[in-house]
């Protein structure tokens, strides 16, 4: 692609920085570790997304040091059993509830439930929606995300810094790039969405980037259960219908490593080859195939959101609730679940290019150099 540059001089600073600094909060309320043995119900969504394990295992094993037995469950991205795990986990006597929803509208029933039976709850990571019987959020600053996820694209084309510091002497473009958003049913995704488009929209008002397909709605972008699969048809698609006359796909906004993945498929498949030429992808939750696929240069960045942190702050939430403590909380305003305003904590995340991948993922032990080169 005439004109690209990869410019990355500060990319492990700013990543770093971040790191660093949304680690400094994750203590949440400190509660001391007085666990009495009681059960705690962990429902996530699924296993098919090797970081909802990650996050499973981090909240089961913090919760164990604090003397908590833990009721551990995955729905596999089905509602009815999601809640049926729930209700199991009410039955069983659990103290408090850790739920990462598959569909945050559905589970109003099961959750009144809970509150019946005096349960406090605590949305992890998605936002559950339309009950007030959601007591604390713990997730990530979700439209900082999107905006990161932006800015690697327009980092990756040679606009900006990592950071979003415009760079002298930017290639003019235009250049083409295609839009993907999540699941609809998860309401994080309209907050990627909203920080990305905010972050691209000035380009693409002004005609430097261009959406050659004109599917610029989120509704037309999204992707059902963020599923890989559903992402490559979609690609496929576009590509037959708008990239079929010699033109090129110069970048393309992707909110999950797994999306990514199914665009490099439908990329590859349409004779697409890494380098000058390959776009640029973007994505989100530092998978290791997706690690892989940023050294091979098939994606060019993720947003590495440390499930480690999360879980922590989960856990002490559950834990100062436990104890009749209030939670830490640092957002109080922008979480409206459609009934109730949820209290908060949010964590920051980084964006991780090829350039930094060692001192954000190895150096802090999430990923080793083994699994990454393995």
């Amino acid at each position: 692609m005439n004109g690209k540059k990869i410019l990355l001089g500060t990319a492990t600073v700013v990543a770093g920085a971040l790191l660093l600094s949304g680690c400094s909060g994750a203590s949440g309320g400190d509660s001391g570790g007085s666990g009495d043995g009681g059960l705690v119900g962990v429902a996530m969504p699924t296993k098919s997304s090797e970081r909802w394990i990650q996050d499973g295992d981090a909240v089961k094993s913090q919760l164990e040091e604090q003397g908590f037995s833990v009721d551990l469950q995955y729905a596999e991205d089905d509602i009815p059993t999601q809640v049926s795990q729930i209700e199991n986990m009410i039955t069983k006597g659990a103290e408090a509830l850790i739920v990462a929803s598959i569909d945050g509208t559905t589970l109003t029933s099961v959750l009144q439930e809970a509150a019946d039976a005096g349960i406090p709850v605590i949305a992890y990571d998605r936002l559950i929606r339309d009950t007030e019987n959601v007591d604390y959020y713990a997730s990530f600053d979700n439209y900082q995300v999107g905006v990161q996820q932006a800015t690697s694209i327009l980092n990756g084309l040679g606009f900006t810094e990592l950071d979003g510091t415009p760079i002298d002497g930017a290639p003019e473009g235009p250049f083409n790039i295609e839009l993907f958003a999540g699941s609809p049913d998860d309401n994080n995704a309209t907050f990627f969405w909203n920080g990305a488009i905010d972050t691209l929209q000035p380009y693409m008002d002004e005609g430097t980037l261009v959406v050659a397909s004109g599917q610029t709605d989120f509704q037309q972008a999204a992707t059902l259960r963020w599923d890989g699969e559903t992402a490559q048809s979609r690609m496929e698609d576009i590509l037959v219908s708008t990239y079929s006359g010699g033109e090129q796909v110069d970048a393309v906004l992707s909110p999950y490593d797994g999306i990514s993945r199914g665009i490099i498929s439908a990329l590859t498949d349409a004779g697409y080859t890494v380098g000058d030429e390959w776009p640029i992808i973007s994505g989100q939750d530092a998978e290791l195939d997706s690690v892989k696929a940023i050294n091979r240069g098939e994606q060019y960045a993720t947003i590495f959101k440390d499930t480690r942190q999360l879980a922590e702050v989960a856990v002490n939430m559950a834990v100062a609730l436990l104890n009749g403590e209030e939670p830490e909380v640092n957002n109080t305003t922008d979480y409206d679940n459609g009934v109730t305003v949820v209290p908060s904590y949010l964590l920051e995340s980084a964006i991780v290019v090829k350039d930094n991948i060692q001192e954000v993922l190895v150096d802090s032990g999430y990923w080793t150099e083994a699994d990454i080169t393995g």
